[in-house]
């Protein structure tokens, strides 16, 4: 947790003197030398490397910006509370950072039932609600003016995995296991979605509780359909534990996982029981070259964490750390939560390191959706189709 800093009235004059940045009184966060972000994430209990992650991304990229000076001669901070991936606990952090650490913005917010917990929160407040880690449906709301997207979201996500199950292996019998929560009903709604579209039904549900690893009978219900595929909209986990269990019981369908299972996670919790389980992803691999911001993220993570290694969803928290101090650059003076959001707006369209985001009623950050897969030594590889 970073502690805040207050400035002295000696301090102050002595910022003014040496023609310091003027403080934005009546912009909370914002001092004569620091903007303050707040987040509420999983950094404990069973989806903390989620939060994580999430956080190490947005500090990476905070800690190459302030090395080149900041933002308009200002730092970038983040104040991090844990919420264990649970809405009360979000409430709860959410309210503490605006109503008492005056947070600037908040970013980097991790997951569907959280984020509906602390988003209408955050909106009451007009504070910027930026980068949530979930891709559910009701944050594109147009309006929804607080709230900045960067990833794909869950419909585009499952969209991608039905198009690629029937175009690239003829399959159609897909059964979905899903978090018995708002996260988990709004990868279940994409799936429907996507089939609908076909003319065809899911084939068999199963759900689990939230932060368990319960999944047994669900999946002993799932195989009673007999499906060719099965989607699974969860953490890493209990996703790991449903696959085993999976292999155990000679169940063959292909197992596809959301982005917010948790890639590496995933991967280092199955190792090479993971063999051809598939993950779609929202960001492009992490250790790839298609775009100048790969290259500039791996050198920020390592300058920032030099025992980290590469990561789809501390690539995401990067990318949401540089999106925000380009806004701000943007957004000039005197910085205020309105003009942040309104600079968004405005600008429309920002490429960060080759990387497209944009934004207005029918856009919502990114709408990209790339394949990867674990490999048989339990790596992950990017591949461009569901093989044999």
């Amino acid at each position: 947790m970073t502690r805040r800093w207050t400035p002295s009235l000696a301090a102050l004059a002595l910022l003014v003197a040496a023609g310091a940045p003027a403080i934005a009184d009546e912009t909370p966060g914002v001092s004569g030398d620091r903007i303050l972000f707040g987040q509420s994430a999983a950094l404990g209990g069973p989806a903390s490397e989620l939060g994580t992650e999430m956080r190490r991304g947005i500090m990476a990229a905070f800690a190459e910006i302030n090395k080149a000076d900041g933002i308009h001669g200002r730092q970038l901070d983040l104040l991090s509370y844990d919420d264990r991936y649970e809405p009360e606990a979000a409430i709860a952090n959410t309210k503490k950072l605006i109503d008492e650490d005056k947070v600037f913005a908040l970013i980097g917010e991790v997951g569907t039932p959280t984020s509906l917990a602390a988003e209408p929160i955050a909106r009451q407040a007009g504070v910027p609600f930026i980068a949530p880690f979930t891709g559910a449906e009701f944050l594109r709301d147009p309006d929804l003016t607080d709230v900045v997207n960067v990833r794909a979201s869950y419909f585009e996500e499952t969209e991608k995995m039905v198009d690629s199950l029937i175009r690239d292996r003829g399959i159609t019998r897909i059964a979905v296991l899903y978090q018995d929560d708002s996260y988990g009903r709004s990868g279940l709604a994409g799936v429907k979605q996507a089939l609908e579209r076909r003319y065809l039904t899911i084939a068999g549900t199963g759900t689990y509780m939230r932060n368990t690893t319960a999944v047994k009978t669900a999946l002993l219900r799932v195989r009673q359909e007999h499906p060719q595929a099965i989607v699974v909209i969860g953490a890493y986990l209990p996703s790991a534990a449903f696959t085993e269990w999976a292999r155990k019981l000679g169940v063959d369908a292909i197992i596809l996982n959301i982005s917010f299972v948790g890639t590496n996670a995933l991967a280092s919790a199955l190792g090479p029981a993971g063999a051809g389980v598939y993950i779609t992803q929202v960001v492009p691999f992490p250790n790839g070259d298609s775009m100048p911001l790969l290259a500039e993220y791996r050198a920020a993570l390592e300058a920032y964490d030099v025992s980290a290694a590469p990561g789809f969803t501390s690539l995401e928290g990067y990318l949401a750390g540089r999106l925000t101090a380009e806004v701000l650059r943007r957004a000039g003076e005197p910085l205020t939560r309105q003009g942040f959001l309104s600079t968004l707006a405005e600008t429309g369209e920002f490429d960060i390191g080759g990387f497209a985001l944009r934004y207005g009623p029918h856009n919502h950050g990114s709408n990209r959706v790339f394949l990867t897969m674990i490999g048989a030594s339990g790596e992950v590889v990017p591949v461009e189709r569901i093989s044999p």
